[in-house]
């Protein structure tokens, strides 16, 4: 049951955020016809995030019952995306502010939470195939959930569908198990600087983080070279549908199965290092014009060996950070990915001129290149 109750909070939470950045934009199209509203109103929400990481992360690393604060970090979600559902009714400073304080609060179910995941289940590769799954289906399903209540009701009931799944997370975050770290001897700033220090400079842990921000890059990519891929190959964007929803459903695979049973016995190192390269190098298969149907598999193929590998990362974190900064370091490297996947959005968006076939091998180069940069762990693992 105990993986039960980690899901019962986590995926809800995790949905309402995959699913926000979806319905605000449209919320804002929707009441207002103000598509930079939209833009900025979602920025207010995200931004926070990358910015208060590492201080989040301190705090959760130094409170005595860190269960308190993501209750409060859910309930914080809950009210802001609910007061944002009435866009147009309610002051747009005040859902600005709300928005901004929902931001913040990003940092402990996104990150932080991930660092008390063997609180509730014991085994850690166990847990992080979890944590993976978890993930994974929030970010399937949050965009989903938020398309179906935009035909059904419209935008406002999108959000206030978000509004409510951060309520039955914050619910489910009351009984769930979260134990305190050691208590710290260091004042919050040096535990900042300590926490970033051993980021950098702990080998095994940079290149971690390193490869999995690398990694983002061609994962906020890939939306743009599904789309560019169907316009220049088939005249439309509606096979960049199937495309996105054959990588998000090998994903979701890959998760279930990495949940299920241990595949390997290699390090996590090795693992998340092959599963990287597994996953440009099937990439590689959808340069060349073989077709629709070559293309759809390719991406679901692909999208299978994503889920192993943040599993890895996940334990790898865990067993790379010491206790008084490890809600820190997780904290940071969720910021850092999050910002990854936006750089890659903006840099796929002005290469999309040289070409799909170009912007795909681009993207199969920089999975392949997070999955070598593993070769720079440390081999005393045994990996």
């Amino acid at each position: 049951m105990s993986a039960v109750s980690y899901q019962a909070a986590s995926i809800p939470l995790r949905l309402a955020g995959a699913g926000m950045i979806v319905a605000l934009p449209v919320l804002a199209v929707e009441r207002l016809d103000d598509v930079a509203l939209g833009g900025a109103l979602t920025g207010a929400a995200l931004f926070p995030a990358v910015i208060a990481a590492p201080l989040v992360g301190t705090v959760l690393d130094r409170v005595r019952r860190p269960r308190r604060l993501l209750v409060g970090a859910a309930f914080t979600t809950a009210v802001a995306f609910a007061v944002a559902a009435f866009l147009g009714e309610v002051p747009t400073p005040l859902i600005v502010a709300l928005l901004l304080m929902a931001g913040l609060a990003t940092p402990v179910y996104m990150g932080g939470m991930s660092s008390f995941v063997t609180s509730a289940i014991p085994e850690p590769g166990r847990a992080y195939a979890q944590d993976s799954l978890s993930y994974t289906v929030a970010s399937i399903a949050g965009p989903a959930l938020v398309g179906l209540a935009l035909v059904v009701g419209g935008a406002r009931t999108a959000m206030l569908a978000m509004a409510v799944l951060a309520l039955i997370g914050a619910v489910g975050s009351l009984s769930l198990a979260m134990q305190a770290r050691p208590t710290p001897t260091v004042g919050v700033l040096q535990t900042v600087v300590a926490g970033i220090t051993h980021l950098v400079r702990h080998r095994p842990l940079a290149v971690v983080t390193s490869a999995g921000t690398l990694s983002q890059v061609a994962g906020g990519a890939a939306g743009v070279a599904a789309i560019s891929l169907s316009v220049q190959r088939w005249g439309s964007t509606a096979a960049a549908a199937w495309i996105l929803t054959a990588f998000a459903v090998g994903g979701l695979l890959g998760a279930l199965a990495v949940a299920v049973r241990r595949w390997t016995h290699r390090s996590p190192a090795w693992t998340m290092g092959a599963a990287y390269v597994a996953t440009g190098a099937v990439l590689l298969v959808a340069v060349p014009d073989l077709g629709i149907v070559v293309t759809v598999v390719a991406f679901a193929v692909a999208g299978v060996f994503t889920a192993p590998a943040t599993a890895a990362m996940l334990l790898l974190r865990d067993q790379e950070s010491p206790a008084a900064v490890r809600s820190q370091v997780f904290t940071i490297g969720a910021g850092l990915r999050s910002a990854a996947a936006a750089v890659g959005a903006v840099l796929a968006g002005a290469a999309s001129g040289l070409g799909a076939s170009w912007l795909v091998a681009g993207i199969a180069a920089v999975w392949i290149g997070s999955g070598l940069l593993l070769r720079l762990f440390p081999a005393r693992d045994g990996g």
